[in-house]
């Protein structure tokens, strides 16, 4: 993987970073981490911005550029979006909304095979985040407390979703079905709203 590729990927998992930070996880000099930055800048990839962080001047970040998905393709979305259309003028809106709880019908299978052998919330969400990933979500977990985040860096089906929010309200209700009973799920963050990333609070 190429440098530049890794820097879009460091950010894009965690948002806003600082060259130091980034030549940190690189094991990369500042000045060299620096040229590939600026080269991202001049290809539209990345922006700066100045955050301050408690007393003394603000430091310099470097983050992806807003609606841009920085080498982050979503997968066969002009095809995608097509069988949408069809979808719709063939068999309506009551027809693609059949075809989207199929999915969630299949997912919820596939989810529940995995998840059926994890004991603890713990595990459900690492094994959560695992599925998530290998579908090209960027799924990444965290504990905080008395509950779990599952953060959702990238969306495959983005364009889709924007099309249709009904696959972000199925994405929602497939999650709440996979902890009934055990938590609850909410979202927190949303891409097509705007956000950086999709994030979910599961909470028992």
């Amino acid at each position: 993987m190429k440098t530049t590729e890794k820097i879009l990927n460091l950010l894009k998992l965690n948002g806003p970073l600082t060259a130091k930070f980034l030549a940190e996880e690189l094991e990369l000099t500042t000045m060299g981490v620096r040229q590939h930055l600026q080269a991202l800048e001049d290809s539209n990839d990345v922006v700066t911005e100045d955050i301050a962080k408690g007393r003394g001047r603000p430091s310099r970040h470097w983050r992806l550029v807003e609606n841009n998905a920085g080498g982050f393709e979503d997968r066969h979305e002009e095809l995608t979006l097509q069988l949408i259309d069809s979808v719709k003028v063939i068999f309506g809106d009551e027809g693609l909304e059949r075809l989207i709880k199929q999915r969630e019908a299949d997912s919820l299978l596939l989810y529940k095979k995995a998840l059926e052998a994890k004991n603890t919330i713990k595990e459900k969400v690492i094994t959560l985040a695992e599925l998530r990933t290998q579908e090209g979500y960027m799924a990444t977990w965290s504990e905080e407390g008395a509950h779990f985040w599952l953060l959702e860096n990238h969306c495959p089906i983005c364009a889709a979703a924007m099309k249709c929010q009904s696959f972000c309200r199925s994405e929602l209700e497939l999650f709440q079905a996979l902890f009934l009973g055990v938590a609850q799920v909410c979202r927190t963050e949303h891409i097509v709203d705007g956000a950086r990333r999709c994030a979910y609070k599961i909470q028992s």
